[in-house]
């Protein structure tokens, strides 16, 4: 009994969340829309949060160099990220994103395999920003000067207690709130701006640390155009500072747009998220200069560094510094707040991400359609990546840049792909341009920290394996969102019911002509032992595409050379044939039979072929098929095989 009991808790909301998944005519959910800049908000707990951690892996990373890095990086991100998604928005107005985009330029199982690839990129995405948040939040924690002394040095146990937190909200019931996400940034930006123009102070009137600041960089690396030269070689290590493009497209149903929106044209929702981006990134970058710029002139070098007081909390260090430690520790439970709710937009995210793709692809378990088994699974991975990583900010930004970086480039590639399409060949050799750079930027990235790369992988090797293993485990469902019948087809259907029965033979068609209907006919008759007064219905299903999954089966009706055929395309023949013999079955209360033909060759062949191309050995599946979705042999479609 208790183990009944706590897998319905597990599971519970399954079948509702299945329909929702499906999209289909099932119910789907509907959400409220919200201005544009309450939804930046939104996205800025995870892009704003950044600067939690941001100007202090920049000061490690590039050295005295910071603000010069950073300047390259905010060109990239307004001239290069911005304009991207800015596009990406246009043709993705329901918040599919780039991966959609991807999808429908590269057709079939190519493009659903590049999805699923791109899935782990985005899974390790979430999953760095979930662990990489709450490290840092417990880095701020441990070294505020208020915090009892047992909890110095115990980043690990704080990191994995928020968390454990985080997968508890979750496991309760957790809606994306947007009035505490506005709360949160305000405070946080407010807080972030106070400590920024009070550091800038300290700058200007301390003079001499610029001037030291400019002859340590002279020293080092002796012009100018060495100093741009080696900042464009390690900004890729500040690629941190890209992050929260991809989710600002994804919320886009959240958007309010204009009155005269509709659903195929919602041009005042991309008008708006056009602006949340924009000034998301402009916000971004007037903090990631003046910040990169204060940090590395007011913090000596060597408290970045592992163990450093400024480690991972570099604003933080100044606010301490020079606002007071009454001041900072209002600023260190901000930050805290804003990270652990960065943690919370990711597993959101991931949340809705998933099941996105995998349910339509039939490549996702029944329990992914339950919330639940999947917060224990992100919450495990979470733990065992804080364990590698052991809670270090420093050491998972690499991890976290890599996954920005291949989703911003898959961006970059469909949209140069998209003006490729489109005949705009100005835009393509723009879009070109900002592709490679991008591409640039991830490889030296990956190059450099391969740990990203790697922990991608993984989630890409366990994504593919559970999705081949579920498309094979759910291949034998009906796989049919709905079932339309033309006119013609219905009075053909009729005709066959007033004569007292719908006799079916199924047909492969090739030429089409009349010696095809008369042989398969005769060859029905013969073998299955059709009565000589019945005049069959031949149905004809061709392959659509056989990467999909689940498709509305529309039915179309013709008499050819005297015989009534019932034509319908279908990504599986034998599932879209189970799937109208019992609609015909609902619709006129009469069980059809249908005929097959024996196929002849391997079986396992034609297991692979049905499993990818969607035809295989059709009567056996058939009859496989509805079995399973029709239980009662007394009202089960009869399948003849001759």
């Amino acid at each position: 009994m208790a183990v009944t009991a706590v897998k319905d808790w597990l599971l519970e909301g399954q079948p509702k969340r299945a329909r929702q998944l499906s999209g289909g005519k099932q119910e789907q959910r509907r959400e409220g829309d919200h201005p544009w800049w309450k939804v930046m908000c939104l996205t800025g707990v995870d892009y704003f949060s950044t600067l939690g951690y941001q100007p202090g892996i920049a000061a490690l990373a590039a050295g005295l160099l910071s603000p010069i890095a950073t300047i390259v990086l905010i060109v990239l991100t307004l001239a290069g990220a911005l304009p991207i998604y800015r596009r990406v928005a246009a043709e993705s107005p329901h918040g599919q994103g780039s991966l959609a985009m991807l999808e429908k330029l590269l057709a079939r199982w190519k493009g659903k395999l590049l999805v699923l690839v791109l899935l782990g990129f985005a899974a390790t995405d979430f999953v760095i920003t979930i662990t990489l948040s709450a490290a840092d939040a417990a880095a701020h924690a441990v070294e505020n000067p208020y915090v009892p002394s047992f909890l110095h040095g115990q980043n690990m146990v704080i990191t994995l207690v928020l968390i454990l937190l985080l997968g508890a909200v979750f496991l309760r019931g957790f809606g994306e709130a947007i009035g505490v996400a506005v709360a949160l940034v305000a405070v946080y930006l407010t807080l972030n701006l106070v400590v920024v123009i009070d550091a800038l102070i300290h700058v200007l009137t301390s003079s001499h640390l610029v001037v030291q600041w400019q002859n340590m960089l002279v020293n080092q690396h002796g012009s100018v155009w060495a100093m741009v030269g080696v900042s464009l070689i390690v900004f890729p290590k500040l690629a941190l500072g890209l992050s929260g493009f991809e989710t600002g497209v994804s919320v886009m149903p959240l958007v309010r747009g204009s009155e005269g929106d509709t659903e195929k044209e919602p041009a005042g929702r991309i008008r708006n998220t056009r602006k949340l981006l924009t000034t998301a990134a402009l916000i971004m970058s007037a903090f990631l200069i003046t910040s990169s710029f204060a940090t590395t002139v007011l913090i000596p070098q060597e408290e970045f560094g592992d163990g450093g007081k400024a480690s991972g909390r570099a604003l933080a260090f100044l606010a301490h510094s020079y606002l007071g430690n009454a001041f900072g520790t209002v600023y260190d439970v901000s930050t805290i707040a804003i990270l652990w709710f960065a943690g919370a937009s990711a597993m959101a995210g991931l949340l809705s991400l998933v099941p996105r793709y995998l349910p339509r692809y039939g490549m996702a378990p029944s329990w992914a359609a339950a919330t639940r088994p999947l917060v224990i699974v992100i919450s495990v991975i979470a733990f065992v990546i804080t364990w590698i990583f052991d809670a270090n900010v420093d050491e998972q930004g690499g991890a976290y840049a890599t996954g920005v970086l291949v989703l911003i480039s898959s961006a970059a590639l469909a949209v140069t792909l998209s003006a490729w399409g489109r005949g705009k060949r100005g835009p393509f050799v723009a879009y070109a341009v900002i592709t490679a750079v991008f591409v640039y930027t991830t490889v030296a990235n990956i190059l450099e920290r391969p740990d990203g790369v790697k922990i991608a992988a993984l989630f890409i090797a366990a994504i593919i394996v559970t999705s081949l293993v579920s498309r094979a485990t759910r291949s034998l469902e009906l796989r049919a969102v709905d079932v339309e019948f033309d006119a013609p087809a219905r009075r053909i259907i009729d005709a066959a019911v007033r004569g007292g029965h719908v006799r079916i033979i199924a047909n492969e068609p090739d030429a089409r002509d009349k010696v095809e209907y008369e042989l398969k006919e005769r060859e029905a008759t013969e073998n299955s032992h059709i009565p000589h007064d019945c005049r069959p219905i031949f149905l004809e299903v061709t392959i659509s595409d056989a990467s999909d999954f689940e498709s509305v089966l529309r039915v179309h009706g013709e008499k050819r050379h005297g015989y009534r055929i019932l034509r319908v395309k279908s990504p599986s023949i034998a599932n879209a044939i189970a799937a109208i013999l019992l609609e015909i079955r609902d619709d006129t209360g009469l069980r059809p039979h249908v005929y097959f033909s024996w196929t002849e060759g391997n079986p396992f062949k034609f297991l692979v072929r049905y499993l990818f191309s969607g035809d295989g050995d059709v009567p056996p599946v058939t009859r496989e098929v509805l079995r399973r979705a029709e239980p009662d042999p007394e009202r089960r479609p009869l399948v003849h095989v001759g």
